[in-house]
């Protein structure tokens, strides 16, 4: 049984973080410099909350990676590493939340599932911001309009700040019409 689980929450992973690279992919808003707005963030954060921070890590760091092959932005591969691996995988630290998101979802507390989820989403979304931030810093000080902390801080927030709005809104909406979403399914796909 357990191996079957172990299948499942790897086929999820997939499944999800190519959904992330398409959601990527289909960017309605994309910064001069690098960024853009997108629900890329959306399956990382729904993994996280199935499956905790083992699914959420390695669903995000996969998407991350995946950017590789569809235009990401490489000046070194260590800034490859923390604007897309890191990043992205970072994403997933909103899996601490998993079990008070499965445990309201359970208990039907709507208004406390919704809490954990912004929370989650906050926390996946400031740390993801925090690496870009970095990197900008470090790799991009060159292309900064005045002083190279704050740009890089207003810089990344512009697309930063609505994707997070987005994505917290669509979870909400979703885990709270569907809490089902939460829960893994382990029986036997055979019977």
């Amino acid at each position: 049984m357990k191996s079957r689980f172990k299948l499942q929450a790897l086929i999820e992973i997939s499944l999800f973080a190519a959904l992330g690279l398409i959601f990527d992919l289909l960017i309605p808003y994309r910064l001069p410099q690098g960024g853009s707005i997108s629900l890329a963030m959306l399956p990382i954060f729904v993994m996280a909350f199935r499956h905790g921070l083992k699914g959420g890590l390695a669903t995000g760091a996969l998407v991350g990676t995946l950017q590789l092959l569809f235009g990401a932005y490489i000046f070194t591969p260590v800034q490859f590493l923390l604007d897309y691996t890191v990043a992205y995988g970072l994403v997933g630290m909103a899996g601490v939340f998993a079990g008070r998101v499965k445990q309201a979802a359970g208990q039907g507390a709507t208004k406390t599932l919704a809490t954990y989820l912004v929370l989650g989403a906050l926390i996946g979304s400031v740390l993801r911001y925090a690496a870009h931030v970095i990197s900008g810093i470090v790799f991009f000080a060159e292309y900064a309009e005045g002083p190279v902390v704050a740009y890089s801080l207003g810089y990344n927030a512009t697309y930063m700040a609505p994707s997070f709005i987005i994505s917290a809104i669509v979870l909400v909406l979703l885990f709270t019409t569907a809490p089902r979403f939460t829960r893994v399914a382990t029986r036997d796909i055979r019977q």
